[in-house]
């Protein structure tokens, strides 16, 4: 394993979580990248009344935009959308996540005016937010979240990028999609574009105890298929998972920042 890997281990920068889920995080540069333009993070309030109704958030983010742009990028996306969820909620966390994504896509335009070495910056982002054991979610770009329940996997996210439309229309398999030369063209990102219309889930999604939910960036599904994914994933507690799909990125080239958070559902 990349010694990177061993030392995350022992520092990874999610916070404890109150009984009913196991979480885990790791983040790792990769093999061939000089900085991490990865960012995530788990919330969840210390308050128990707020905790009741807001439950637990998750969000990844991978920028774009130059060395520190796409750094300051995704930095930019987590915290926002943490604050916005923490500081507007709604009632509705589904309306919460879309509303803190378009806070956060103007925050991050507001900071590459005021910055203009960062011009061009933006990042992917996806946030899940699981209150009574309700699943919703908000997703701009090709980081992903998946779905193991039981022997199956599904991926809940759409890939907003060049590959993916090419997928949609037919004319490239959803197997062959992976390992595209062109994966990397994204068609939405925050801080591009002038307004933004994120994905958002359909209805909020019933999770089952023993359910696990996946977040990670392309450099960690670019290079693992979903069922591997899914093996390691129902093989492994959460913290060992981790630690297996980011040595299995990294021994496969590992040429992008590696990032996954995984939760399972427990008693």
């Amino acid at each position: 394993m990349n010694p990177r890997a061993h030392e995350l281990a022992t520092t990874m920068h999610c916070s404890g979580a109150r009984p009913g889920i196991e979480m885990a995080c790791l983040t790792d540069v990769g093999q061939q990248r000089a900085n991490n333009e990865d960012s995530y993070l788990y919330w969840e309030s210390e308050d128990e009344d707020e905790f009741r109704r807001k439950g637990r958030l998750a969000v990844i983010a991978d920028g774009m935009g130059g060395y520190e742009g796409g750094q300051e990028a995704s930095r930019i996306a987590v915290e926002s959308v943490r604050h916005s969820y923490e500081n507007n909620f709604t009632g509705n966390p589904q309306a919460t996540l879309a509303d803190a994504f378009i806070a956060a896509h103007q925050t991050i335009q507001r900071y590459a005016l005021d910055h203009p070495q960062f011009h061009g910056m933006g990042t992917t982002c996806t946030a899940l937010a699981i209150v009574d054991r309700q699943l919703s979610f908000a997703h701009v770009g090709d980081t992903r979240v998946y779905l193991v329940r039981s022997e199956s996997i599904s991926r809940l996210t759409r890939d907003h990028s060049y590959v993916g439309r090419l997928v949609e229309n037919g004319i490239v398999r959803s197997e062959d999609a992976e390992s595209h030369p062109q994966r990397h063209i994204l068609t939405a990102a925050l801080g591009s574009g002038r307004e933004i219309m994120p994905d958002v889930a359909e209805a909020p999604i019933h999770l089952q105890e023993g359910d696990t939910i996946v977040l990670c960036t392309d450099g960690l599904w670019s290079l693992i298929r979903a069922q591997d994914l899914a093996h390691t994933v129902r093989m492994n507690p959460p913290s060992q998972a981790c630690l297996e799909l980011v040595k299995m990125a990294l021994e496969r080239g590992g040429p992008d920042n590696i990032t996954v958070l995984i939760l399972r559902i427990s008693a």
